[in-house]
């Protein structure tokens, strides 16, 4: 929790320092007012008493509660400043955190996870800030102030208050024990119900399709049950907190009258009427005790939630970036498009078999490489190495000559262009989808947008809608066609213009007519870029200068079409599975 403190700035810590003096002086006027008290019961059993000097003793109590009244107010101001300006912080923070750790981490925590840690969780912290602060402030000094005022009254009177602020600490300290384990488990149940909900949104049509409704809920339906007897616990253990504390209140304020009423009797005529003004005090100031016990109680209820979500929040923002900035921002070097292999392994961090083995290879300017394989064979993950959404584990990858681990990440990303497999598109229209991101030269221009609909074949639909470019574009593209997701996301990364294209599966949901276009109007384009390839079908990569053949992670074969039909198997068998031997001969 205090390592989450460091997000306050000076202008938080002002308002923190500005609060604690005004809770103070809070405090004293609030312990003010029994003295007040006290003077105008002694006044009232006194004859002879003016009636001025009671209104007198009765307009400070107005004004100590008058003064108390903007004083709270003017903290609770300062304390929504802080939470919220802490919050918002925290909440980009954490963000910044996530768009910089790797993929890996990502899937380590789970996204459903991660969502919750920007949002549920630091509004549990938030919420201890606004609420909490004060009282951690004002109980501690209203006990102990309270606690000098009372002290030297009567023994009887204090030894009574000890006992009621012991069985409290007791109480308090019991359920601390129970409930503070279970809140980490809310919080992981949080997780589960995000992660089933997000799960079902977005496979919603499949969930339909198989009518799988009754199973989905069901899933919802005992995580949820789960959840809510989780909470049921926590707070049926807070519940018994309040009756007990009241229930120590009211027999704290019975003791006091009771030992105040023996010692009136036996006390002389003249000490009665000080006795009585010294009981009416000390039972405000035991209520002030009581009721400083009844925050820090408060406080104890949120505390624990609170403190769970912040080291669910420290393990984001602790968890070292395995993927780390290189200083590389410019190439001044002639070589442009180069990507070159050198005996590179990868193997994920927890696991303990290669992914990669020993991938050697070279691509130049103008060039087109493709990647196939059977299904694991570590395509993907091949690709997935040159914009470094993973580091090889060993050997190396150059760009231009250079490392891939030395560029800057804005540099490394200006220069290569990605197409993922799964085409994600983002909420707003066709425009802002295309021109996304920022490269070296800015936004891409309306020409170059253009240009990347029609060599992408996304024109042939674009110009068919109502609105062109401004038709909207849901979140995940989910209103609009597979084929034309790919086809807006590939427009998207021509529209970079970037020096290396990344092609990864990226015209798998394209038909074999338009997939054939676009690779033609692709190749034309592209002429004077590198481009790499990764593909199920023979047809998408025949024409490619170089194809590398993986399988289990190993590289097989690499070379031409017809060089790779007379001497890889591996290749032969992919090709005369998907195409026949006769028209494998006439391409």
């Amino acid at each position: 929790m205090l390592k989450l403190l460091k997000n306050l700035n000076k202008k938080d810590w002002l308002y923190v320092f500005i609060s604690a003096i005004l809770i103070v002086f809070q405090v004293w006027l609030e312990l003010k007012m029994p003295d007040y008290m006290s003077n105008i019961t002694q006044l009232v059993q006194t004859k002879g008493a003016a009636m001025s000097d009671i209104l007198r003793e009765g307009g400070y109590m107005l004004l100590c509660a008058f003064g108390s009244l903007v004083s709270a107010f003017i903290v609770g101001y300062f304390t929504s400043s802080i939470s919220a300006s802490f919050s918002y912080r925290t909440r980009g923070k954490l963000f910044r955190k996530v768009e910089d750790i790797s993929t890996y981490e990502i899937k380590k925590f789970s996204p459903s996870s991660l969502i919750t840690r920007t949002t549920n969780d630091i509004t549990q912290i938030e919420f201890l800030i606004a609420m909490g602060l004060t009282l951690m402030i004002k109980a501690p000094i209203t006990a102990v102030w309270a606690v000098t005022k009372i002290v030297n009254k009567s023994i009887e009177w204090s030894i009574l208050t000890g006992v009621a602020v012991l069985v409290l600490l007791i109480t308090i300290g019991i359920i601390m024990i129970i409930v503070m384990p279970k809140f980490k488990i809310v919080q992981e149940l949080l997780d589960k119900v995000n992660m089933v909900t997000r799960e079902n949104l977005t496979g919603i049509r499949v969930v339909r399709a198989f009518n799988a409704e009754e199973y989905q809920e069901d899933k919802f339906e005992g995580i949820n049950n789960k959840l809510t007897k989780q909470q049921i616990f926590n707070q049926t253990a807070f519940n018994y907190l309040s009756p007990i504390m009241y229930l120590v209140m009211y027999f704290l304020t019975l003791g006091i009258y009771f030992i105040g009423a023996i010692l009136i009797n036996d006390a002389g005529m003249g000490d009665k009427i000080v006795l009585f003004g010294n009981m009416i005090v000390f039972s405000s100031y035991a209520m002030q005790v009581i009721m400083s016990f009844l925050m820090l109680a408060m406080i104890f209820m949120m505390l624990p939630r609170a403190s769970v979500s912040a080291k669910r929040i420290n393990e984001v923002l602790d968890t070292p970036i395995s993927v780390k900035e290189g200083n590389v921002t410019m190439n001044n070097s002639d070589i442009k498009g180069c990507v070159e292999f050198k005996n590179v392994s990868f193997k994920y961090p927890d696991a303990d078999e290669y992914v990669l083995e020993d991938i050697s290879f070279k691509v130049n300017k103008g060039e087109t490489i493709a990647f196939i394989g059977s299904t694991g064979s570590g395509k993907s993950t091949l690709i997935n190495l040159i914009p470094r959404f993973y580091d090889a584990t060993s050997g190396e990858i150059l760009i231009n000559g250079i490392d891939v681990r030395d560029y800057s990440f804005e540099y490394l990303n200006n220069i290569i262009g990605y197409v993922p497999q799964k085409a994600t598109l983002f909420s707003g229209d066709i425009l802002s989808n295309v021109s996304f991101g920022k490269n070296i030269d800015g936004k891409p221009s309306n020409k170059k947008i253009a240009d990347a609909l029609r060599v992408s074949q996304a024109s042939e639909f674009v110009s068919k809608l109502e609105d062109g470019e401004k038709s909207h574009i849901a979140q995940g593209g989910t209103n609009i066609s597979g084929g034309q997701k790919q086809r807006l996301s590939i427009a998207r990364t021509i529209a970079r213009n970037p020096e290396i294209y990344i092609f990864d599966d990226s015209f798998s949901a394209l038909d074999y007519k338009t997939d054939s276009t676009l690779r033609r109007e692709l190749r034309e384009y592209t002429k004077d870029a590198t481009v790499m390839i990764v593909a199920q079908r023979i047809g998408t990569i025949l024409n490619a200068d170089k194809i590398v053949v993986l399988d289990n992670g190993k590289c097989v074969g690499v070379g031409t079409h017809n060089e790779l039909m007379k001497k890889c198997k591996v290749y032969k068998e992919i090709a005369l599975s998907q195409v026949s031997k006769e028209e494998l001969e006439n391409v």
